[in-house]
Order: structure tokens, then sequence, then C-alpha cells
């Protein structure tokens, strides 16, 4: 059997007629930039995280970086965040000039260990850029209470958690703002790139709007150096068809993951560790990744069966070489770098076949008994 990590032909299938329609309404409009479709897809999202403003953008990065500097970050500041992430969230912080100052995670949920970060807090500490990893929301009531206590900024990346809620609050109700990806693996994803900035702060939101513009306001006019970074009217288009699906979507991944769970519960639970969803928290699992011993070896016996894994990530960000000026060292996070020799991915989309899941299941259950 060969088994995709994602298999996203059924779910055009399912939607291709109205998406064929929507792409031809934008042609036959000929309102390519920053039309009628971006304004519609950025007041449903704004509206679905309980924010007042959404502003899109070309990508998920940009929306990070956008943020930090509607937000007024900028050189010589700190901003302390998650190592264990994708490249797109240090890489924001150094693109503004700032310095990532990156904290150690909760060994339970991948997310940065709230109870870390006060202690990485200094004179020139200026935000905190917490990682929503795998469809969970960080500890943002305890973040909170840290921003409000030092006067902090909270931009959430939240680029795998569209839709994650923690005790009944959405993303982007407890920070300052929070960003979206759009990428198609994403669980809203569209047909290329694009993101998306939410937030109740609306001066940070006018600012956004302009700097994705070329900080161009009134056209051609142009008092701060931004970047051409709109989010592209076909992308939202095909995204404003996506969107009312998305809370259906949410629940057949959740439906997954519990099946996982309780399958590989039954043979391996003193073996491997099943995602934990914390109590209150909404997790919407953008990706279902298990910790696990003999990670590489069963990823490639995995591979040898037909079925794709993913390590995400398989080198945390202080030990990226891009970031070797930082000082940090292999030792320094230790709950990060075990993180990243033990988690691994495992298929997971809403259209997931029962019968790829048994097979799965049975494979790993299949490798540990080889190798107990």
């Amino acid at each position: 059997m060969k088994v995709e990590m994602l298999d996203l032909k059924k779910q055009y299938q399912e939607l291709r007629n109205e998406i064929i329609t929507s792409i031809d309404d934008v042609m036959s409009s000929s309102q390519f930039i920053l039309g009628e479709n971006v304004k519609k897809l950025e007041n449903s999202i704004a509206s679905f995280s309980n924010s007042e403003s959404g502003i899109g953008v070309a990508n998920g990065s940009d929306a990070i970086h956008i943020a930090l500097q509607a937000a007024g970050i900028e050189a010589g500041d700190e901003i302390i965040t998650s190592s264990f992430t994708f490249f797109a969230t240090g890489g924001a912080i150094v693109r503004v000039g700032a310095t990532p100052v990156y904290v150690d995670i909760d060994p339970i949920t991948f997310n940065i260990d709230s109870t870390k970060i006060e202690a990485a807090i200094t004179e020139k500490t200026k935000a905190i850029v917490p990682v929503h990893l795998y469809g969970q929301m960080a500890d943002m009531e305890s973040i909170k209470k840290i921003a409000i206590k030092y006067d902090l900024i909270i931009i959430e990346d939240a680029a795998q958690a569209i839709g994650s809620k923690q005790n009944g609050k959405t993303v982007g109700e407890l920070g300052t703002a929070a960003t979206y990806s759009f990428f198609p693996t994403k669980n809203l994803g569209a047909y290329g790139d694009a993101g998306m900035i939410v937030t109740n702060n609306e001066d940070l939101a006018e600012k956004a709007r302009v700097i994705r513009v070329h900080g161009s306001k009134p056209k051609y006019y142009h008092h701060v150096l931004g970047y051409n970074s709109r989010l592209d009217e076909m992308q939202a288009a095909i995204l404003n068809v996506k969107f009312p699906h998305l809370e259906e979507w949410l629940n057949s991944r959740r439906q997954h993951a519990m099946r996982y769970t309780n399958l590989l519960n039954q043979k391996l639970i003193n073996i491997i560790q099943t995602p934990v969803e914390v109590e209150g928290n909404y997790h919407v699992f953008h990706q279902y990744t298990l910790r696990v011993p003999k990670r590489d070896e069963l990823q490639a016996f995995l591979k040898e069966q037909g079925i794709a894994t993913m390590i995400y990530y398989p080198m945390p960000l202080h030990l990226q070489p891009v970031f070797k000026n930082l000082g940090y060292s292999e030792g320094d996070l230790p709950e990060t770098e075990k993180a990243a020799k033990e988690a691994i991915s495992l298929p997971m989309y809403p259209e997931l076949p029962i019968e790829h899941q048994d097979y799965i299941v049975e494979k790993i259950i299949e490798f540990y008994a080889l190798n107990s």
C-alpha cells in the first residue's frame, strides 16, 4: 500500500466546480490586486479569529515580518521565541533587525515553555513570538500575563493553528496580533502562497496595510520602507470557496487524531508518546506528531512499507548555521534538541482513509515488535 503524507486531490475534486467558477469570476472582473475577494477573506478570517482586522499578505513568512515591523520592532530589540519551529519565525525577527532569544520548549506540547520566559527577559526585550506548533496553542494565558507585567508585544505565529482555541479564546484574541499561513499544505490552504495578519490593534493594522504596498500612503508617497506583499486576488477567491468547510475539516482531523491515539496506545503506550491535548485547548492537528525512540530507523522502515512521514524539525533554529553569530551551542536547549531527535509526523488530512490509518499503525507496531 502507498500512503502519502498529504493528498489534496480529493478535496479539489469535491470543490472543483466552485473553484473553477471563482477563478473565472476573477479573470472576468479583471480585478487582480486587492479586490473584493481579498476584502471578503480578510473580513471572514478576522471574524473567525474574533479580531477587528485582517490584513492579507503574500505568505505566512511576510505576515510575521510585517506584523513585527508594524508593531514597532526594530534594530537592537530582542524577541523571545521558540527554536523548535519553521525557519520563518526566526528569519522574520532577524529581517526586522531584531535578535531572536530562544527559549526551551515544553516536552509535552512542543510549544514554548512559558515558565522559562521571564528568565530570558532583559531591558532590550520588546516582544514574545509564541509558536502554536502542530495545531495547539501555546500557554497564551500565562504568556499574556508576562507580557502585561513587562509591557511586551505578543505576535502569535499561528501558521499551523487556524481554528485553535484556549479556554474558549481563539488565536488572535490573547496577543497583540496573530499571523496565518495559507500555504497549500495548511489546514486552510491556497493553491500557492498566501498569508494574513489578524489583530484588534487598529494602529498595527493600518501600518501593516501600508507596509504591504511598499510603505505607500497615499499611492506614490512613501513614509516607511515597505514591501510588495499583497494577498493575491486569485488565491483569496480560492480560499473563500474553502473557508466555509474549515470547521468540518478541523473536526475530521480531530477524529483522525483520536483514532490514531486510541490504536497506538493499545499496543505502544509505554514505548511512544502520542500527542497530548492540554486541558482547555482545542487542538486542530495540522500535524499528528509522535515522540518515538529510534525515530530515524522507524522513518526508514515506514518508507520501505510505502508510508510517507515527515520530521518537523530535524535541526532547531538555535543550531542553524545562519544563526551561528547568536552564540548558541548544542546543549543550550535540551528539550528542544531532544524533540528534534524524536519527533515524527504521520499522514494527516481530512480525507485520510481509515484503511491507511490501520496500515500505518500496523506497521509502527510491527517495527517496535521487531526492535524491542
